[in-house]
């Protein structure tokens, strides 16, 4: 069979293994060629074909649920669920999603690119199933399939949703895709990969891993036999019937099998919280995945099981496999016959790295955090020149800005380099946490208002309106990769006082002369200029700078000023009067508008000039945003210069 022939799961099922090998490597050439024309995610995808063909062999989607966790590997199940002629447009405004979206397909189920969630899905799903099985609403056979890898294994939602599930013995299989990365190599031993078969005979490994490696491969393959767990389930049963003593026998064959699980395999902590362990297995395998699920889908009916699949990223594609960092994770577009050029740090992101290394390099007390992410927030110089001063805590959000917390109060200065939108899952630990103790922790969120090709979930668009409403949060945003690097000087003195935000966005800079910066919380008057209109004062934010001043030069005539803004929280008092002064007050920020920055300005003025001058408020509506590139968003919501200039203009003359 090939792709173009492929329209829907059950085409799989014919197949030998043959065919689908060669299928495999037609995917895999058709989504290479494909991210290099619009970018995407790329490694993970690579890696997860054979599994994703094996899944859609054993289940029958949609009846049964296949979810993924974050969806970065989903592009292979958007081929095997006949999207394939959408492709072109992928990640485009209108086009296919880089995400399983419930509005493209019956056959995905969840729109959500945040990782470690999948397994409070499937939980939540397996009890609505068996509730409605009580009601005689559901087929009995439908399954919950969570797909899960070893990174999002790193985040605190996963271990609670294990447990829950361990302990209802709810009928859901996870399949814990283990790569060794998440963006970065994972940080984590739960999941280290083990050898098995050829590869253990390959590796340089001591005697003793040697013959652990082969008696779990061995072991596994016991347990996958459909004859041995039928014996063992009615070993168990006549066990547990025996007159007074079958339940203490049925214990102590229990801890025998768990002794030896746990010298050979690393199934011990999953199968202390009930879910059974199954693994591991070659995830380029189809023949082996495919017996693995179904012994899987066998045992669990007797409650959770995890069944633990080892892949590669990058698989079949050189310059995937052969990049160190993160073995092309995402990638933009590029030549596929070359790969695309060693990523490289720009505009805020590279300030942020080469002013934070500088700043550490005098003050033994900054140390940087991240929660697996150190290439993309430009933390990966940092640790190079500070290995002692560097912390990935893994797909932990949470965690790490509780581990500030505990830094910041034994004399360390951290730095929390995270995305913004990444933050908003430790808005607790950012308020409780940090800021009631006035803890001298410095927040820089890289990814920071419309961020474009990933979608709602990518968007840090929430940041400036829940962190300003913080008691003694300081709340800043650069307009310039200069203003960055003086602000986050700023912010490492101005944490004694308790902590600080920096706000910047993706991609290139504006780029100003290295004294045409302001300095600590105050705002600067960038242009004034006298017309024969009413008086506009143009408030604008971070990145909205530039377009203003863009808008600006273009409107001839408008009396009008334009102030940087930098301080969101607090507002500069002296901004403020001078604003009040104005005929009409525009506001501008890339984030949400209602109760937004612009929204406390509005408030500031009228407290300061009673009625005052007439304000609006520019930004980002309060809905989801689609994918699309962030300046199409920007001139959909009249952010681009262009959109402001008009509304300038209209106010100007109105």
């Amino acid at each position: 069979m090939k792709l173009a022939d492929l329209r829907q799961p059950s085409d799989l099922r014919g197949l030998s293994y043959e065919q689908l090998d060669d299928l495999a490597g037609e995917i895999r050439d058709f989504i290479v060629q494909a991210v290099s024309e619009t970018g995407g995610h790329l490694g993970s995808n690579l890696g997860a074909v054979e599994l994703t063909l094996a899944l859609h062999r054993i289940f029958d989607s949609p009846t049964d649920a296949i979810l993924w966790d974050t969806g970065h590997q989903a592009y292979v199940h958007k081929l095997v669920t006949g999207r394939a002629e959408g492709f072109d447009r992928l990640r485009q405004a209108g086009g296919l999603s880089g995400y399983p979206n419930r509005t493209e397909s019956d056959h995905d189920f969840i729109e959500n690119s945040h990782a470690s969630t999948v397994l409070s899905y499937a939980y939540g799903m397996a009890v609505a199933r068996d509730h409605a099985l009580h009601q005689g609403n559901t087929p009995e056979h439908r399954h919950v399939v969570a797909i899960i890898g070893d990174g999002s294994m790193t985040g605190g939602m996963a271990y609670e949703a294990l447990n829950n599930l361990g302990h209802s013995g709810r009928r859901v299989i996870i399949v814990l895709n283990d790569n060794g990365r998440s963006y970065a190599p994972t940080i984590s031993q739960l999941t280290v990969s083990s050898a098995t078969g050829e590869e253990a005979e390959e590796r340089d490994l001591p005697l003793a891993d040697k013959i652990a490696d082969k008696l779990a491969s061995t072991l596994t393959n016991i347990r996958l036999n459909p004859t041995y767990v039928r014996r063992q389930r009615r070993i168990e049963q006549f066990l547990r019937e025996l007159p007074a003593v079958g339940r203490q026998a049925e214990r102590s064959v229990e801890a025998v099998k768990a002794a030896v699980r746990e010298f050979l395999q690393p199934p011990g902590f999953f199968e202390a919280l009930g879910v059974r362990y199954i693994g591991p297995i070659d995830g380029h395998d189809i023949e082996a995945i495919e017996r693995a699920l179904r012994s899987a889908e066998q045992r669990s009916q007797e409650g959770p099981v995890l069944l633990h699949v080892v892949t590669q990223k990058g698989r079949g594609y050189a310059p995937a496999e052969d990049d160190d960092e993160k073995h092309l994770h995402d990638a933009p577009v590029f030549d596929p016959q070359s790969g695309p050029p060693k990523a490289v740090l720009t505009g805020y992101t590279q300030a942020f790295a080469d002013t934070l290394i500088k700043a550490a390099d005098n003050d033994p007390r900054i140390v940087a955090i991240t929660a697996a992410m150190p290439g993309p927030t430009g933390l990966l110089p940092f640790e190079s020149r500070f290995p002692d001063r560097f912390f990935d805590v893994g797909i932990a959000e949470q965690h790490a800005v509780t581990a500030a917390a505990g830094m910041a109060m034994s004399g360390l200065r951290p730095v929390v380099a995270i995305y913004s939108t990444f933050l908003s899952r430790a808005w607790d630990q950012v308020v409780y946490d940090v800021a009631l103790h006035k803890l001298p922790v410095v927040f820089c969120l890289d990814r920071a208002g419309v961020t474009g090709d990933d979608g709602p979930s990518h968007h840090g668009v929430y940041d400036m309106t829940l962190l300003a409403k913080v008691p003694g949060m300081r709340v800043l945003a650069p307009s310039s990769a200069q203003e960055l690097q003086q602000m986050l000087g700023d912010a490492l003195r101005l944490a004694d006082e308790g902590p600080v935000v920096i706000r910047y966005p993706k991609g290139t800079a504006r780029q100003v002369d290295e004294h045409d910066v302001g300095s600590g919380l105050d705002a600067r008057l960038l242009t004034s200029r006298a017309g024969s209109t009413k008086k506009v004062a143009v408030l604008a934010i971070g990145k909205m700078v530039g377009n203003a001043l863009k808008a600006a030069d273009s409107l001839d005539g408008v009396s009008l000023e334009v102030w940087d803004v930098r301080s969101c929280q607090p507002l500069d008092p002296n901004m403020i009067s001078a604003a009040a002064t104005a005929d009409v007050v525009v506001t501008i920020e890339d984030g949400i508008v209602e109760g937004g920055i612009g929204a406390a300005i509005s408030q500031s003025i009228a407290a300061r000039a009673g009625h005052g001058p007439r304000v609006v408020n520019l930004g980002v509506p309060t809905r989801f945003l689609a994918h699309a590139k962030p300046d199409a968003i920007l001139a959909t919501l009249g952010l681009d210069a262009a959109g402001i200039a008009a509304t300038i203009g209209d106010l100007a003359r109105g």
